[in-house]
């Protein structure tokens, strides 16, 4: 990819993670009010919508077959229309069920986007340049974040407008963006045909056990970490929606600094860092007491997520070039397997006791360290992990 192109394909990721970022970001912040207040719903039909909104995540790998018929970029663009429009239509149906179908709707093209923007991301970035703009890609996603909220504070608060409105002005807004996104920025040309069927690479071996082990405490984090401030601490949800900004807020700055970190230290030690912090970070929530306290590690948690721009920057790496598309599908699965077991098998630990939630996310950082650390310091095709050959031998495909 020439110099130029090389400048508008990392505009349109630009552009991409906003329109991404302020429409889902104004989806989930008024969720919770509108399924309560507009759908009279009960914890049951909120586990219920959770659970139909993470299905499309738990098969991203077959965002590799779509590729048969369209071009990456083309798919992206039609996943974030996709998004946009489920959530234009989710104020014209406040029943359990007309939620779970424009959640579901939204969710395809939420977890389509994600899955092809990682493949394009790694294909159009080059190696030396992608922990620092992946960073200032989280920044800039935490921007329009921010936009969505006061969005949402002007509309609904000052200006009282119903839910109807709010949703389709997200829906809205966010679809013509897109339009302007197929209009400003040409198709890119890929310059390495991708494969178009699934596979597991053994010598990646490293790389799907970190997506797995991320799976999985973020989910933690997400179910339970804001769950704990409400049930233990009695955080109200103007004061847990005032913690988000300060979480997004700080990734404006904090984001592309750790994408410079990971640059110019290396995957291994930006991600064991990370999971030294996050070992820390999920015992504290096991024993604090304090609602302050609680509050910074809940911060403090949002932040070390931003380093696992690291394992993205690894896979590129060590990854054929032609892999990307598929692998991508594929890690997306593994990452949402988590998704699947997570909330509801550890829904009932908590109700026995919940620092042992927390005690087990500290595990899964642990074994996030212990992972890391086979990462060698100049990760290359034939040099994945710290025992691997330095020349390239024959690999077993897995169909």
């Amino acid at each position: 990819m020439d110099e130029i192109n090389a400048k508008k394909s990392k505009l349109a990721l630009l552009y991409m993670a906003i329109i991404m970022a302020f429409v889902f970001s104004g989806w989930n912040a008024m969720l919770n009010n509108f399924t309560v207040e507009k759908a009279f719903f009960t914890g049951s039909d909120m586990g219920d919508l959770q659970s139909v909104r993470e299905i499309p995540g738990f098969l991203a790998f077959s965002a590799v077959f779509v590729l048969f018929f369209i071009r990456e970029q083309t798919f992206a663009t039609i996943s974030l229309a996709l998004l946009c429009i489920g959530v234009l239509v989710t104020g014209y149906f406040p029943t359990k069920y007309g939620l779970i179908a424009t959640t579901l709707l939204m969710s395809i093209g939420f977890h389509y986007f994600e899955t092809i923007n990682s493949s394009l991301s790694l294909q159009w970035l080059a190696k030396e340049d992608a922990p620092a703009f992946l960073g200032k890609v989280i920044g800039y996603g935490s921007f329009a974040s921010l936009v969505a909220y006061g969005t949402i504070w002007l509309l609904y608060t000052q200006l009282q407008f119903d839910y109807v409105v709010l949703y389709s002005v997200f829906g809205a807004v966010g679809l013509a963006m897109v339009v302007h996104l197929w209009w400003l920025f040409p198709k890119f040309e890929t310059v390495i045909p991708q494969r178009k069927h699934l596979f597991l690479k053994k010598r990646y071996w490293v790389y799907y056990v970190l997506t797995f082990l991320k799976g999985a405490r973020r989910q933690i984090f997400m179910v339970f970490a804001a769950f704990l401030l409400v049930e233990k601490f009695g955080y109200s949800l103007d004061e847990v929606v005032a913690l988000l900004l300060v979480n997004k807020a700080a990734n404006l700055f904090i984001a592309p600094l750790i994408g410079k970190i990971i640059e110019k230290v290396g995957e291994r030690r930006a991600l064991t860092i990370e999971y030294i912090g996050l070992v820390g970070v999920f015992v504290g929530y096991a024993v604090v007491e304090s609602a302050l306290v609680a509050a910074g590690l809940f911060i403090l948690d949002h932040l070390f997520f931003a380093m696992a721009i690291g394992i993205k920057t690894y896979f590129q790496k060590i990854a054929d070039r032609e892999d990307m598309a598929a692998t991508a599908s594929v890690s997306f699965t593994i990452d949402h397997i988590a998704s699947v077991i997570i909330p509801v098998t550890f829904g009932y630990v908590w109700m026995y006791d919940p620092s042992l939630v927390f005690y087990a996310g500290a595990g899964f950082a642990v074994l996030s360290l212990v992972a890391s650390n086979l990462i060698p310091r100049s990760p290359a095709p034939g040099n994945e992990f710290i025992w691997s050959a330095k020349k390239r031998t024959s690999e077993t495909i897995v169909p």
